[in-house]
């Protein structure tokens, strides 16, 4: 019997305890961008039962409900009273204070600058020191791993038959994990698919693995990925009437994997959830899924994993580090040398490339930062001037 190379990836649904923090996270930094696109912001929140606290620091000149933009988020989801925590009606408790002036001092004029070597692009500083990583393969259309890509879609697709009414039953948190098999570096098919979601009291199991059997996992995995063998664990459990923050806490940026490569590349040390441009450990991980699936979109890699390392209050990253896996059809000195000559890392030219300073955070909120074509780092608009550069 044919051995195969088994890897899973996770993902988790809005309605998830820590999606919710991230989205209320996220929420506020968008109206803090859309009110003044210069502030600054780092927001946590976190979520138990009947309470939501949001802190740390914002800088801006917008005018922003805090409250407001807590209990909207929840109404969003879908949360109910009877279902994991009210938003009307929920504690909230609101802990911001400003940046700190040291933090915005570096940011504000970087270490180039006061070196006098600065340009137009040399002016802004890293929000922090830290490595960030980027990835792209051609396993998908998306350029994403095919567990990740499966895992998002089926945790967007269990939203969906619960917002659209279809398995009205449904409550807003939930999990699910694929299992693919590889045959190499290829994936050959589903091994295992586990779907796990919250539900009203009085619905059986066997109907809620019927349906989600039928609605969620068959609707979203295509027939010539599963086999007779392939196997579906829906809610093993067996009950799962409380969740949201009343079954568990919530925190921002708790779910990194879920939102990156499923574990497929590295994951740096910040999260992403809450934070303005200027903190490179959002935007230079999105700039780096864009160089990579540049690269791997122009067919010089079939995969690419870039590392890309800045010192806070410095321009100019300390480092760029590339890996093809052997699937480059040029070196990867040669690869690094084109990256270096079409790319700019740093943040003031990622923040006006992508287009940063815009209120679109919530969109990458939920089902993984990448993939999603609407979203700027998703573009593959370098695709030409790569292939000039060779």
């Amino acid at each position: 019997m044919k051995k195969y190379r088994l890897f899973s990836s996770e993902s988790v649904t809005e309605g998830h305890p820590d999606k919710v923090c991230d989205l209320i996270s996220d929420s506020i930094l968008d109206l803090a961008l859309a009110g003044d696109p210069k502030s600054r912001v780092a927001v946590e929140t976190c979520a138990s039962t009947g309470y939501v606290m949001v802190f740390g620091e914002i800088t801006t000149t917008a005018d922003i409900d805090v409250e407001n933009a807590v209990r909207n988020a929840l109404r969003s989801i879908g949360y109910k009273k009877e279902s994991g925590i009210d938003p009307d009606n929920c504690e909230i408790i609101v802990r911001l204070d400003k940046q700190s002036p040291d933090i915005a001092g570096g940011v504000t004029s970087s270490l180039e600058e006061r070196e006098g070597e600065a340009d137009a692009y040399d002016r802004l500083g890293a929000g922090d020191q830290g490595m960030m990583f980027g990835y792209a393969s051609n396993e998908t259309e998306e350029h994403m791993p095919l567990p990740i890509y499966l895992a998002h879609k089926l945790s967007a697709r269990l939203t969906e038959v619960r917002k659209q009414g279809v398995l009205p039953y449904l409550r807003p948190d939930g999990k699910v994990q694929v299992t693919v098999a590889y045959d190499g570096d290829k994936p050959h098919h589903v091994d295992t698919v586990v779907i796990s979601s919250q539900h009203e009291e009085d619905v059986t199991l066997e109907q809620i693995q019927t349906d989600l059997k039928s609605e969620v996992a068959l609707k979203v995995i295509s027939a010539d990925l599963l086999t007779e063998d392939t196997k579906f664990l829906i809610n093993p459990s067996g009950r799962f009437v409380i969740g949201g923050p009343e079954g568990d806490s919530g925190l921002t940026g708790r779910k990194i994997i879920v939102d990156t490569y499923g574990g497929v590349t590295p994951h740096g040390g910040g999260a992403f959830s809450g934070k303005d441009p200027t903190k490179v450990d959002r935007s230079a991980s999105y700039y780096a899924r864009y160089v990579c699936k540049n690269i791997v979109a122009s067919g010089l890699a079939d995969k690419l994993e870039l590392q890309v390392a800045y010192a806070i209050g410095k321009a100019r990253p300390v480092s760029v580090c590339i890996n093809s896996f052997g699937t480059g059809k040029v070196s990867d000195e040669r690869l690094l040398e084109i990256i270096e000559k079409v790319f700019d890392f740093r943040p003031q030219s990622i923040i006006k490339t992508l287009g940063l300073n815009r209120p679109i955070y919530t969109q990458s909120t939920n089902y993984g930062h990448f993939g999603k074509p609407n979203l700027p780092w998703e573009m593959t608009d370098k695709v030409d001037e790569i292939k000039k550069a060779i």
